[in-house]
């Protein structure tokens, strides 16, 4: 069965168009949402491994980002809830725990992050611990969650474990991202320890991508013939060869960081220090893509397809207009944020 075969024959003109464009911007919430804050999560999960100055210097490179990051996930929410109602309960009531969990981490977080400059100094690894714990909770809990809409919800214990697995797959990418965004802001002794943090960090990642890679189509028939039918398969191969060249690239630039860092050659590090953290982004971009064309049309596998989940066409065409108002003031607030704080992160203050 082809995806065009799974598209429902008697929708026309609205009814058929706006679902699609609400589960665009729906993947496209997601998809920022992964890439912008899970580079700040990967920096709080290695905070506990860097020294008292280093950490205020982690803090600082991610300090103006990390809270209008989750911002997207927000969004990304908010469209499942109004713009898919039946998908939203089922998904949110399948995942209960796992979000609850990734809500105490992101909460942990918050409070760690402004308690820890308001403390006094003998206290104040109490919270980056904290923050370490918070980012290890909700990354975990997010991974959880993506494994279980990949197995359909199932309450089975190989199913759990294969879940459990995504949750460490996916912390090491967002370890990976954290650790390629403190080589692309910091320069000294923390940029030399990032480099080896990404390192360790990307042989996870991997793992993690080609589990997700090699389960999804296992548990579907769909997705099996969606993929491994021809022409789809021929059509499809460079997604996964994109996916292996790109590990490949990233392992040479981390090999050639390494190698300048041992030769104090510090033109050479700066001037390759983004090509990491873009490698990794577009890894995760590409695995996102892969898993959504995997998917597509549904937003429960195999049982709820976006059309049989969309609220009324009325209610969606009034939605969109809002969302023609909301979305490109984040968007523009996002890359004014960016542009301003380009750059090295400078000293930490809380003045």
């Amino acid at each position: 069965m082809t995806t065009l075969d799974m598209l429902p024959a008697a929708l026309n003109g609205s009814a058929f168009w706006l679902p699609l464009i609400f589960v665009g911007l729906m993947g496209l919430s997601m998809l920022l949402y992964v890439i912008l804050d899970g580079y700040d999560l990967g920096v709080g999960i290695w905070l506990q491994r860097a020294t008292p100055n280093q950490r205020d210097a982690m803090i600082a490179s991610i300090g103006p980002f990390w809270d209008a990051n989750e911002t997207w996930l927000v969004l990304g929410v908010g469209l499942l809830l109004v713009a898919f109602p039946l998908a939203h309960g089922v998904i949110l009531g399948a995942l209960y725990l796992p979000v609850a969990l990734m809500l105490m981490g992101l909460i942990l977080r918050g409070v760690a992050f402004d308690f820890r400059a308001k403390v006094k100094a003998a206290h104040k690894p109490l919270w980056d611990g904290a923050f370490f714990a918070g980012s290890l909770l909700a990354s975990l809990a997010q991974g959880v969650m993506l494994g279980q809409l990949i197995v359909g919800f199932s309450d089975s214990a190989i199913a759990w474990m294969f879940s459990t697995f995504i949750g460490v797959g996916l912390t090491a990418g967002y370890a990976l991202m954290g650790a390629t965004w403190l080589i692309l802001k910091t320069e000294g002794d923390l940029q030399a320890r990032a480099v080896s943090w990404a390192r360790i960090a990307a042989w996870g990642t991997g793992a993690g991508i080609a589990a997700v890679s090699l389960a999804t189509p296992m548990v579907s028939p769909a997705i099996f013939a969606k993929w491994f039918t021809l022409p789809q398969f021929i059509a499809l191969l460079p997604i996964p060869l994109m996916s292996v060249a790109l590990f490949v690239l990233l392992q040479i630039f981390l090999a050639r960081l390494t190698s300048d860092l041992a030769r104090g050659n510090a033109r050479g590090l700066q001037r390759w220090a983004w090509a990491p953290f873009a490698c990794s982004v577009s890894l995760f971009a590409l695995a996102f893509f892969g898993l959504a064309y995997s998917l597509f049309p549904y937003l429960v596998p195999d049982r709820i397809t976006i059309w049989g989940a969309a609220a009324a066409p009325e209610s969606l065409m009034i939605m969109l207009y809002g969302v023609i108002l909301v979305l490109p003031a984040i968007l523009g607030y996002t890359a004014f944020a960016y542009r301003v704080f380009r750059g090295k992160a400078s000293e930490l203050r809380y003045e």
